[in-house]
Formats: C-alpha cells, structure tokens, sequence
C-alpha cells in the first residue's frame, strides 16, 4: 500500500509540474510516427503480399515504449541530479564511441554500430549527443573559470574528440551535426562574431583538405560530386526517386500503401521517411508535420526566454535547436537541397538509436521546463 501511494505520489507531482503542452506535442509527434510506420510500412503492404509481417511496427512500437520510459525518468528527477548524472552517461557513451573501430559492426560500408549480443544494436553517437549539449553548456556556464576563450577551446576539444571519432566511422553526416550545435552554443552564449567566424573557416578548410586527400574520406567527394551531376550516382538516383515520388504524391497522396518509394529504396522508412508520407499522404501531411516541429520549437523557445539561469537556457537552446537541424538536414536530403546524410527525422523514423536519442532530448526538455517548485 506505501509503495502505491509513493508510486502515485510520484506520478502526480510529475504530472502537476510537467508543461502538459510541450509534453503533448512529443507524444503526438511519437504517435505520427507510430501510424506511418504502420500504415506505410507494414499494414497494406503486408495485407497485399499476404505475409503477416509486421516487425518494422513492433520494433518500432517497443522503441517508442522504451523511450516513453526515458522520457518519464528524466523529466521527473531533480534539476540538479539531472546534471550530476549526465557528466557520468556522458563518459560512458563516449567509451561506447572509443569502441566502436574495435568491435561495431559494419552496414553500408560504415562502422557506426555497437552490438552487444543480447541487447539490440545501437549507434553510440546518438547516446553522445544529448549529454554533450549538457556538458558543453556546463562548461560554458560555469563561474569557476572567468576566461570565457578557454572555456571555448575547452568545449571545442570536447567537440573534435568526438568529430575525429565520428569521421573514422566515417559519418559525416553526424560530424557536421555535431560542430553545428557547438557553433550555436557558442553564439548564444555571447561569443565574440570574429572568433566564430574564424573557427567556421578553420574547420571548413580541415574538411576540404580531408576529403582532398584522406582516402578514407574519399565518399564524401563522391557524394557531393554526385549530388551535383545529375547523371550519375547510386545516392543521387535515390534522392532522384524521393523527390519524384513527393511531386507524384501531389498534394493529397495516392492512398494508404500505395506509395512504391518503400520497395525502391533501401532504408527508405528512415531516411527518406518525409517521401514514403508525402508519396502516400500528400504535400498536405507534411505542411502538417512541419507545424507540429514548429510549435514545438516555438514553446521551447518561449521557455527560453522567461528562463534566468544561464545554464539551463544554453540546454534548452541547444536540445531543440539539435532537434531542429536534424529535422532540416532530413527534410533537405529529401527534396534534394543536400547531399545524402542518412540522418533520420526526429520522432518520425523508424531507428532504435534515433529514437532513444530524441526521447533524451525530449525528457531533458521537460524537466528543465517544468514548474519549479518553491
């Protein structure tokens, strides 16, 4: 009976503090997923083939579930241990990147994945991301260091530690992503323009240098130079089919499981999961999509502006700006304003890894942006 009633006290305290809008908008986003990975991956599809299968689903239904957890534990711990815990997950999802060149696992010509036997594979980087915001705002935050260059260089470090290990994978995609979010942290903490812009030229010369003459980054200059000849290219025939199968989709779709985009290409419920729904939704499910992220970032960042403590506003600012430059970088691939990434849309995908990580993301959101208690 004791156990009940801490159990519900527990639940009641979180539930009377939490922001129910912010919290009600990942669940809807969770929940459109949920129905296109049903709808345009397995229901139809397998109603048509007569095959009864349904995996794609139900992996990505007990991610969901599992990342529903996450979200209810990290938006309901306290604030302070919160940010003694991340330092920790922050280390240890690190030491899981330092091993991936020994033991991932290689798909697609890329070793990004870690998997330990019993438990499902999983993309290390995904675990990095969301407790790097942390601890790069940490670091930019902190009073303990009253030089705000060596705070730079420090967070900077931090950040090409982890951009040298991405690259060796290679994953440029995440690479890019990575150095994004600490520009922006930067710049929002106050960083002086000429500093900034100065580092941004500095890193876009050590790319163009690397993909000259590393060979290992020989892809790269493959991706992009197929990205701009429009005659050549595995990946650029696959972005070709993504965008054909957006205008063939119109503004109302062909129908529930009509779309062919899913058996063309490979990965397409992850990567090109805006196409697969545009083909068999239309233009209109996406515009829809679309204003659901944009709500969303507009709360946050309502939240941001009311927030004093300096900390918690570089978190909160670099959570959903991270969310926001995924979900750009995904939709631009999709349409053909980017090379191709293999980036995942945020709550929409199907992907383990993606969705452990923005359902991080999504609890470390609530809890800073729950009702303080006095």
């Amino acid at each position: 009976m004791e156990n009940y009633k801490s159990v519900h006290n527990l639940y009641y305290e979180w539930w009377k503090n939490i922001d129910k809008f912010i919290f009600s908008l990942i669940i809807l986003l969770f929940l459109t997923g949920l129905f296109f990975s049903l709808v345009s991956t397995s229901l139809l599809v397998s109603d048509k083939l007569d095959t009864n299968d349904y995996t794609f689903f139900f992996k990505h239904l007990s991610f969901v579930i599992l990342g529903l957890i996450l979200i209810f534990i990290l938006s309901s711990i306290n604030e302070e241990k919160l940010f003694k815990i991340s330092p920790i997950i922050f280390i240890f999802s690190l030491i899981s990147l330092f091993l991936v060149p020994f033991i991932g696992i290689e798909v697609n010509s890329a070793q990004r994945w870690i998997d330990f036997y019993m438990l499902p594979r999983f993309q290390p980087i995904e675990l990095v991301k969301p407790f790097l915001i942390i601890l790069i705002s940490t670091i930019l935050s902190s009073e303990k260091f009253n030089n705000i260059y060596l705070k730079y260089l420090f967070s900077f470090l931090i950040t090409l530690i982890i951009a040298l290990l991405l690259a060796a994978q290679p994953d440029i995609g995440q690479t890019l992503l990575v150095f994004f979010s600490w520009s922006l942290l930067i710049f929002v903490s106050g960083v002086n323009i000429i500093f900034l812009v100065s580092s941004c030229f500095i890193l876009s010369l050590v790319l163009y240098f690397s993909i000259n003459f590393i060979p290992k980054f020989e892809y790269i200059k493959n991706r992009l130079f197929s990205f701009f000849n429009t005659e050549t290219g595995t990946h650029n025939a696959q972005s070709e089919k993504a965008i054909d199968s957006i205008t063939s989709g119109g503004y109302f779709g062909k129908g529930i499981g009509e779309g062919t985009l899913k058996n063309r290409v490979p990965e397409a419920h992850t990567d090109y999961i805006i196409s697969v729904i545009s083909e068999e939704f239309g233009v209109i499910a996406i515009i829809l999509i679309l204003l659901m992220f944009i709500i969303l970032i507009y709360s946050v960042f309502k939240k941001v502006y009311l927030e004093n403590n300096e900390r918690i506003k570089l978190v909160l600012v670099g959570c959903i700006s991270l969310i926001l430059l995924q979900a750009m970088i995904h939709i631009g691939v999709n349409i053909r304003l980017f090379p191709t990434t293999g980036m995942t849309l945020p709550f929409i995908s199907y992907g383990g890894s993606s969705i452990i990580s923005i359902s991080i993301l999504s609890g470390i959101i609530l809890n800073l942006t729950k009702r303080k208690v006095i």
